[in-house]
Order: C-alpha cells, then structure tokens, then sequence
C-alpha cells in the first residue's frame, strides 16, 4: 500500500469530497469539478466522506434497500418509483418474489401482535406470491400511485436480461464500478492516492460497504485496507519527511453509520412508510445512525498504537473525517428569532428553534445552508476525541449546502459540501471540494478553503434548471418556511403578490 509522506518543505494536501451521490453515469460537471480542483490544489490525498453513491437512484430500483437487512427491492421510495417512471424504468419481473417474501414478513408480525395489516401490504404480499405481479409493480411505493395492473400472460426478459436475483446484484455491482470509474477517473489519472468512507446511501443500492470495499480497491491508489475494524472506518497514518518513518500526523475515516433502528424495528415501522412513504424517505422514526460503540473505542485506542509505533507515546495530531455529523455541531450555531434572515430551523431533537452561525466560533467565509442531519442520539464521539488527545479537527458531509467551519470543545468541526450534481444542493457556483492545508510542524494549524465550481469553472452548470429546483427542493413544511427566510425567495414573493393584488384592484377601477 502507498506509504503517506510530509513532503521536504514540510507540505501535505488533502482534498475532502462530499456526497458525489450519483448514479451509474456520474453527470459530466461533477467530473469535471473534480479535475479541476486536482488541477488547482495538487493534492497529496483524496478522502470521499459518504454517499458516493445515490442508492436510491432509479438505475438500482430492483436492488434498493430502504435498510440494511430487507429483502433488494422489496420497499422502494417513492420518489424513486415516480423517477423511473419518468424515465421509462420498469421493475424485473423476480423483484416480486422479494416484495411478496418482504410483504408477508410484515403482515405475520402485525397479525402476531394483534395489528390491522394495511391493505396495500396484503395486496403485495398475495399477489406477489401467487406470482401473478407485472414487471413493473411497485414494492413500498406511495399509496396514491396505481394499484398493479393486471399482468400479461407471460413476460418476456431480453435475451441478455438478467434471469435470476443472483444475476441482477451483479449487474447492481458492474453499475456500481461504472460509478466508482466515473469519479475516480480524473483521480486515477492524476495518480492521487484516495480513501474512502460510506453515508446512509451507498448501501442503498443493493451492495454493501464491505463489497463496496473491495470494488474501491480495484482501482489504482486506493487505500481502504483489507484488515480495517470495518469498512470505512480506518487510519491513514502520515510520516515526517525525514524518512524516519516517525508517525508527524494521521487522517482518520470513520463509518458514520446510516440509519438507526434494527431490522425488527423497521419491519414494524413499515406501515407507516406504506402510508406515508414521502414523509419517512429520509429519515425514518428513528433518524439517522450514529458510529458503532467498537469504532468509538478504536478512535480512543488508535492514538495509544500511534503512540507507542512512534515510541514515544504520545497521541499524534490527527484529523477525522466522516459522513453524519455529531450533535456538537449545532453548537456552531447559536439560536435566532424564527423571522431571522437565512436563518434554518433545526430537524427532529432541535426542531421548533431557528439558528444562524455562530461567528464567534465559525471561521471567515462559512456557510449555512440546511438544518443538521445529526442523530437522535449522542453517542460521545467528540467527547472521545478530546479525551484521546491528538485530534484537532471532525469533518463531515451529508448537509449538502453546509459548508462552515466552527471551533467548539476544544476541536474544529467543519462541513464540506456536496461536490455533485445529480443531487440537491446549493447553487452550483458554492458546490465544491474543501482543501486542506497542512504543514508538517503544527498540523493543527492547518488552512482550509473551498474550491468550488463558481471558482474553478464558472457561475453557471450544464443544467442550470435542475440545480436551481434541487437549490430550492421542498419536502415539508420546514422547508417552506426555510425557503421564505431567504431574502431573495420572499422579495420575488412579494413582489408576485404586489403585481397579483395591483391586477386586481385595476380589474375592479376597470368595471366602474
């Protein structure tokens, strides 16, 4: 494995990429916002922080996990189910065995506990198991869609389609390494070693992290190790550059974890999601996961082995990097009247309260987009991190508009962006790729700044329609309301509602 060095003036450049989250075809501008940045920075480096890939994407609907531990695409979102039929995507005809297997899990443990089972459940579970459901009959998908239509006499599969579940998760896996060559492309050829963790998507899909692991591997440079506490989670220690081989600084990837609740628990939730498979896309009653209890003890027990390969014992600098950000980061944040200006209300534990930045605590040039996507539960992480000593800094993804960079509890806790653009996110001229700065003699003295597509490329996207509806993408009413706290949403408002009252009155002078 490439071995990680502070170059002779005492250098080192990380490049931290967020949310990519795309499907097979990685969009043209996401490419090309990652060469860019390679071009403009010169890193030693790449760390991919999660969801890489967009598991929800309609390309894996007949693979699509909703959680870890379900039957591949036997409970699809509903977003996703009306993008492929948009773009003429139609289920395979073995997914209703899993549907129907799925369906009649849920039913038997709701008739267990003396339940009603909804009837869109039973209508799935019995026709899919009397395998009379169409190729395109949709598992999970949003009560006011469709009841399945009554199917052909045969289906007929093209003559290269796959024929069996087995052979459909290996096509799920050659779309996943299609997605992996498209971004690591400009990597690979620039000759950047690159590791990477996983988000609440990239299981998603159908493949797993572990295999997902092995598929990252594949390419030249990667360097997520085959032995690590588990996928994702791993340090990549960086040696002085005297070639002592002396331990000067490590980066440390953290699994983050996905969604909470265990696969009991979710079964369970299912008829809710049946009911209101909109509103629990996300997110469901649980929220999202949190690092395993062994990833927290191994960020505590790391720095002891750091300590004792450099024969000193002492904790090294190091800095982590992950997806979903602990709780602590809303201490970035301070609290504001809920009529404030881009002020964002917080999700679940936090909602009912607005907050701005805290420019007290947050760094010049931060950025506040989106309320944070943290779990429900603080599992101690940034506790630890200050208590293990060393660690100077906790970077995340996952709030694809946030991009700030507060100093709370003793540590740095920053964002990064999403740097793709088949996803929501801020305008494209902020979406980007932080740099990262550091020198061998005070690591944690580190600068880091945006390299973003308004700086590297332009104002403007390819589709510059798509990203401004995915700018200002509505999923409840949080987000209404966010979007009136933004000044230039409420003038255009206004102003519509001027004119609208101004036609009005001179329709009503125009009849006397």
């Amino acid at each position: 494995m490439t071995s990680l060095r502070f170059h002779e003036d005492g250098s080192f450049r990380v490049l931290q990429m967020a949310d990519v989250q795309d499907g097979p075809d990685v969009r043209p501008d996401t490419i090309r916002l990652i060469r860019e940045a390679i071009r403009a920075s010169d890193p030693d480096l790449v760390v991919f922080t999660g969801d890489q890939i967009r598991g929800y994407d309609p390309a894996y609907i007949d693979t699509f996990l909703r959680r870890r531990g379900e039957e591949p695409g036997a409970r699809v979102r509903a977003v996703t189910e009306v993008e492929a039929k948009l773009r003429g995507i139609k289920r395979h005809p073995v997914i209703r065995e899993a549907a129907g297997k799925a369906a009649g899990r849920i039913a038997d443990r709701l008739t267990e506990a003396g339940r009603p089972v909804p009837a869109k459940i039973s209508a799935i579970a019995g026709i899919a198991n009397a395998g009379t459901a169409p190729a395109d009959a949709p598992a999970g998908s949003d009560p006011a869609s469709p009841s399945f239509p009554e199917p052909a006499a045969t289906t007929t599969l093209a003559p290269d389609a796959p024929a069996t579940m087995n052979e459909l998760m290996d096509q799920t896996r050659e779309k996943v390494r299609r997605t992996f060559s498209g971004f690591l492309g400009p990597i690979v050829e620039a000759g950047v070693p690159f590791a990477a963790t996983y988000g609440n998507h990239d299981f998603q899909c159908g493949i797993l992290a572990d295999e997902q692991d092995d598929i990252y591997r594949e390419f030249p440079g990667c360097l997520n190790p085959q032995d690590s506490l588990e996928p994702g989670t791993f340090a990549l220690p960086i040696e002085s550059s005297d070639g002592s081989g002396r331990v000067a600084m490590s980066v440390m990837m953290v699994n983050s974890g996905d969604y909470a609740g265990k696969p009991e628990e979710n079964d369970a939730q299912y008829p809710a999601y049946v009911v209101n498979s909109r509103g629990l896309d996300l997110a469901d009653a649980d929220g999202y996961g949190t690092p395993s209890p062994e990833a927290i003890d191994w960020l505590r027990n790391v720095q002891t082995e750091l300590g004792e390969r450099n024969g000193d014992g002492k904790p090294v600098p190091a800095i982590a990097f992950q997806h979903i950000p602990p709780q602590e980061f809303y201490d970035c944040l301070k609290e504001a009247p809920a009529w404030t200006p881009n002020s964002v209300e917080g999700a679940r534990t936090h909602a009912g309260h607005c907050y701005v930045l805290d420019h007290t605590v947050c760094r010049p040039g931060s950025r506040l987009g989106e309320a944070i996507g943290c779990a429900d539960e603080n599992v101690g992480e940034v506790s630890t991190l200050t208590e293990a000593g060393g660690y100077f800094a906790l970077f995340c993804g996952h709030d694809h508009k946030n991009a700030f960079v507060g100093h709370v509890h003793g540590i740095d806790l920053g964002y990064a962006p999403t740097c793709g653009f088949e996803c929501y996110g801020p305008k494209s001229r902020y979406r980007g790729i932080r740099l990262f700065e550091f020198h061998e003699s005070n690591p944690a003295g580190y600068v880091t700044r945006m390299l973003t597509w308004g700086d590297l490329v332009g104002r403007y996207s390819s589709n510059e329609v798509r990203v401004w509806f995915e700018d200002h993408c509505i999923t409840d009413a949080i987000g209404i309301r966010n979007e009136l706290r933004r000044p230039q949403v409420f003038a255009v408002l206004a102003g519509a509602m001027s004119l609208g009252f101004i036609a009005i009155i001179h329709s009503l002078l125009k009849q006397r």
